[in-house]
């Protein structure tokens, strides 16, 4: 049994929406960014992660997502299953009849291994937390940056630079009267 890509974008993208939720929501487009996941497929998987009450979603400017829930109460287990990942090692999907049609006839002699295998993956993912995962990320010294943020700051900075190059430019250049009426002309020409 292999996870695939749509579980395991599922848990990176709910691992980094926990590591920045303290700064706000987190958007879409801030996680495709920072984990190289498509934007419009994580829209897909934000859309189950919603439904299930995994996360919430805030409209308008400063906008995106938090979790529903603390992150220790998620399981890694309630991401999967969320986003439609089936967690089945067995070739008939639990039916027992990997060799034939009939449920009669055909049951698998590897069948009971592999149903068991199940029931421990489901166990283990239900174990580990989305607070285990952000911890561990926190252990490994992970970078948590808010673009939104970091691109206030930016422009914050470029109007603290601009501001001191308009008022040399004022001081340069001698004011002139406005030339608004025949009698502000009149009194240049004198």
């Amino acid at each position: 049994m292999r996870l695939t890509t749509k579980g395991r974008f599922a848990v990176t993208a709910m691992i980094d929406l926990a590591l920045r939720e303290t700064h706000g929501p987190v958007t879409l487009a801030g996680i495709s960014q920072r984990q190289k996941i498509s934007l419009s497929y994580l829209e897909q998987l934000f859309g189950k992660l919603r439904r299930f009450n995994l996360v919430e979603s805030t409209r308008g400017p400063g906008g995106g997502y938090t979790l529903a829930r603390k992150s220790n109460e998620i399981s890694v287990a309630d991401i999967i299953v969320a986003v439609d990942e089936p967690l089945d090692a067995t070739q008939c999907g639990g039916k027992g009849n990997c060799q034939s049609d009939e449920e009669s006839h055909g049951h698998c002699m590897t069948h009971d291994l592999w149903t068991n295998l199940n029931s421990k993956m489901v166990e283990y993912l239900s174990s580990v937390s989305l607070n285990d995962l952000v911890q561990q990320q926190e252990g490994r010294g992970a970078v948590i940056q808010d673009m939104r943020h970091k691109k206030i700051k930016v422009e914050g900075v470029k109007a603290q630079k601009s501001a001191p190059a308009l008022s040399i430019k004022k001081e340069l250049a001698p004011k002139r009267p406005l030339i608004n009426s025949v009698f502000n002309l009149a009194k240049l020409s004198n």
